[in-house]
């Protein structure tokens, strides 16, 4: 596969998606134990489902995250519900395989799509939802700047247990980019 670097980080880069990478998608989203944290994880994701939604994805603001070392995608990221009028958005984020988890990945890849929305895209504000037993993630978006906003209480069910849905957001103004002052030296120079 091929990716491009449209963002780049230390660990990894952000490149527009691959619908190619179905099978790793399908893959990833089967997986009980990567899947309790989307909202797929009651859903079936076949294959050719999931190319069909990785075509659609693919015209969107959605990123493939990418390994730099080995350039290879290891989750995705991306921006839904764009509201260029009130300059808001909803991000979400995931990374499928298991052996990147808690190693940085995900916080940074988070950190290159705010980069993108607040410095490319001009947004004000950001947000997400999280269920509350995804500890490592919630810990990922405070590290970024998100704060807690509100919560939907017992509106997840997993086996047999409620759990809250939680509302985190972020402003630009409290977000700490850097790829964008790379961007703006280049230009300036």
């Amino acid at each position: 596969m091929k990716y491009f670097r449209k963002l780049e980080g230390d660990l990894c880069y952000l490149s527009p998606i691959n619908p190619d990478d179905a099978e790793r998608y399908t893959r990833w989203l089967n997986d009980p134990e990567v899947a309790v944290n989307l909202t797929v994880f009651s859903s079936m994701i076949t294959l050719n489902g999931e190319r069909e939604i990785l075509e659609k994805l693919s015209k969107e603001y959605v990123f493939a995250i990418v390994d730099k070392e080995i350039d290879e995608p290891i989750g995705n990221c991306g921006l839904q519900k764009l509201d260029f009028v009130n300059r808001t958005c909803e991000v979400g984020i995931f990374i499928g395989e298991k052996d990147y988890w808690g190693k940085g990945y995900g916080t940074e890849a988070m950190r290159l799509l705010l980069d993108f929305a607040f410095g490319i895209l001009g947004l004000e504000n950001v947000m997400l939802e999280v269920y509350e037993y995804n500890r490592r993630a919630i810990s990922s978006y405070k590290k970024c700047g998100f704060k807690e906003i509100g919560r939907r209480r017992g509106a997840k069910f997993v086996a047999g247990k409620r759990y809250d849905i939680i509302f985190m957001d972020i402003l630009r103004d409290e977000f700490k980019g850097s790829s964008i002052g790379k961007l703006l030296r280049y230009i300036e120079e």
